[in-house]
């Protein structure tokens, strides 16, 4: 069965570029101009794996369809497409529940790679040893890929998972922005640091009791981070 994703660009030269590149390595595409009609094919099309969202739409903006992508507790990847390159918008993207960016003009190669990666560590689940780790009020279940706070189910993207698992992996052990980068998103992943630290923004506004002062992620000052029991 063909990887299938989702292309939301609301310019059709773009799009058909974007769309005869994915298709000419083997990937079924589905086509949205508009944010609402991509969020009724996402409804109608449950194997999509990955979407590739456009920031300017004509209808709704691309933060928005990724907030409602992730507010139905969509786990797919995304990857926001904008012209734009300023770093707020990277920054809104990805606080917003993306997983990745991509600046236009990009390369094909560049597109490929980056939807190739996503699908290799949230597309295919790898097969785990069924069992729980466990780290002071959190339980990860590593055969559902799901992580509980006191017995509370938590919405997190497959991204901040494999980030929760890496930590719970290494509990107490000072890790560096290089090495989360290749843990959890992959060696070949050759984007900015800067995305390890708006992952980490996001996650602790989910798990943390008070995120400006966290309890359990601790910012490692000039290095990166470290999972505190």
């Amino acid at each position: 069965m063909k990887k299938k994703v989702l292309v939301l660009e609301d310019e059709s030269s773009i799009r058909s570029f974007v769309v005869l590149n994915l298709e000419r390595v083997g990937y079924e595409v589905v086509e949205a101009e508009t944010g609402e009609r991509a969020l009724e094919l996402l409804q109608e099309n449950p194997d999509i794996g990955v979407a590739l969202i456009d920031i300017m739409l004509p209808d709704i903006d691309g933060f928005e369809v990724c907030r409602r992508i992730r507010g139905n507790g969509s786990k797919i990847g995304i990857i926001m497409l904008t012209s734009r390159t300023q770093e707020i918008d990277r920054v809104t993207g990805l606080m917003t529940g993306a997983d990745d960016y991509v600046t236009k003009p990009f390369s094909p190669t560049e597109l490929v790679a980056r939807i190739d990666a996503l699908y290799r560590r949230l597309g295919d689940v790898v097969a785990e040893d069924p069992g729980r780790l466990i780290s002071g009020p959190f339980v990860l279940n590593t055969r559902n890929r799901t992580v509980d706070k006191n017995g509370v189910r938590i919405k997190l993207t497959q991204v901040e998972y494999l980030i929760m698992k890496y930590f719970m992996d290494n509990p107490g052990r000072a890790l560096s922005r290089e090495n989360m980068l290749s843990a959890v998103w992959g060696e070949d992943y050759y984007g900015e640091l800067k995305i390890v630290d708006v992952n980490i923004r996001r996650l602790r506004l989910k798990i943390e009791d008070e995120p400006t002062n966290p309890r359990y992620i601790q910012t490692v000052w000039g290095y990166g981070y470290k999972w505190e029991q």
